[in-house]
């Protein structure tokens, strides 16, 4: 068992990633580059096979408005992504004194807590009405959760009122995060 939430949050934020955020360089233009749904990063049409070259990238990975750049402190790429840069491929659940924390990994090996600062959100698909799951993996970048891992969520999933509607969620760090109505 896991002393607390302090603990877990400072394990996973001890990966030292550039400091994109504060870095403004002048665009350089687009790159061949996409990002495609289902995590798999590709070059002029073919996948990136060294995962160490597409962890290097995300590392460099920045969104602003609704667009999406590699950065450098002098260099800044436009690339293209289909839905979200980063796809989470399993979860754990780690107990602590105050209870569960659900903590996510991504195809990037980022790893992430599910709190309140990084929530999970489900988006319906309109037409299909197939759910997809999200979760913020840092600043405003967000992963899809991959569908092996929202049914482990939803076998853990407890039922819960909300405004009179009965919704199916998960706690994590004390919170409740809906998977959808019921």
């Amino acid at each position: 068992m896991t002393n607390d939430l302090a603990e877990i949050l400072s394990q996973l934020q001890s990966g030292n990633l550039p400091p994109v955020d504060k870095w403004d360089p002048e665009f350089c233009g687009n790159m061949d580059l996409l990002i495609k749904r289902d995590g798999s990063w590709h070059y002029q049409g073919s996948p990136i096979g060294r995962q160490r070259l597409v962890k290097l990238f995300s590392s460099v990975l920045k969104k602003e408005d609704n667009h999406y750049f590699l950065v450098t402190p002098v260099e800044k790429l436009g690339i293209q992504v289909e839905d979200a840069p980063f796809l989470v491929i399993r979860m754990q659940l780690q107990v602590t004194k105050h209870g569960q924390v659900i903590v996510f990994e991504d195809n990037c090996d980022n790893q992430v807590a599910l709190t309140a600062e990084n929530p999970l959100w489900v988006k319906q698909d309109p037409n299909t009405g197939e759910p997809s799951p999200y979760i913020t993996i840092r600043s405003n970048l967000h992963a899809l959760i991959h569908r092996n891992v929202f049914y482990e969520l939803v076998e853990i999933a407890e039922e819960r009122v909300i405004d009179g509607q009965k919704h199916m969620g998960v706690i994590s760090a004390g919170e409740f995060f809906s998977l959808g109505s019921i």
